[in-house]
């Protein structure tokens, strides 16, 4: 199955923090305190931060739109990482941040999530990255064996905060070009 995925526009954001509402809480470990996801959602994943998301000239969202219904997204952000513990195990440099890749769950199972894979890596490529990495919760094992599949491999780990808990994450990377 083919999808359309297209660039974000501003007239996406309220649709996007939808979306994310109802797929961030899948990537979550099932122990999360539904106040912690509530308050990331608050955080970052609202309408507002999508806009913000939408007007950064270092941030690309992509989304997989069926027919004016959003059903999943990526965003990538192009600047060096701020985070001395990833900072210091990228090799793909420079590298773009896979800062989020979501599929809603109805379109998991379709090739969406590997079709919106291979947007994202040839979005990196076309903004000048040699690498794109992400983090991934350590208990996330579908995510983790989904970007394996994608050429993704663990360089380190870094700790992410949800609400008031410390989580633990992968650290993955990968070249653009194979």
């Amino acid at each position: 199955m083919t999808h359309l995925i297209r660039i974000a526009t501003t007239d996406d954001a309220g649709r996007l923090a939808g979306l994310a509402a109802v797929t961030f809480p899948l990537a979550c470990p099932p122990e999360s305190r539904p106040e912690d996801i509530a308050a990331h959602l608050a955080n970052t994943l609202s309408e507002h931060h999508f806009r913000a998301y939408l007007a950064d000239p270092d941030v690309t969202v992509l989304v997989i739109d069926a027919g004016g219904e959003l059903r999943g997204y990526s965003l990538l952000v192009a600047r060096p990482a701020q985070d001395t513990d990833v900072a210091d195990v990228l090799t793909e440099l420079p590298c773009t941040e896979l800062s989020k890749c979501y599929v809603h769950p109805d379109h998991h199972g379709l090739g969406a999530a590997a079709e919106l894979m291979h947007a994202s890596i040839e979005a990196a490529a076309a903004a000048g990255a040699r690498g794109l990495w992400l983090g991934v919760n350590s208990q996330n094992a579908r995510a983790i064996r989904f970007y394996r599949k994608s050429g993704f491999r663990q360089v380190g780990t870094k700790s992410f905060t949800l609400g008031n808990t410390v989580e633990h994450d992968f650290v993955m990377e990968r070249p653009v070009r194979p």
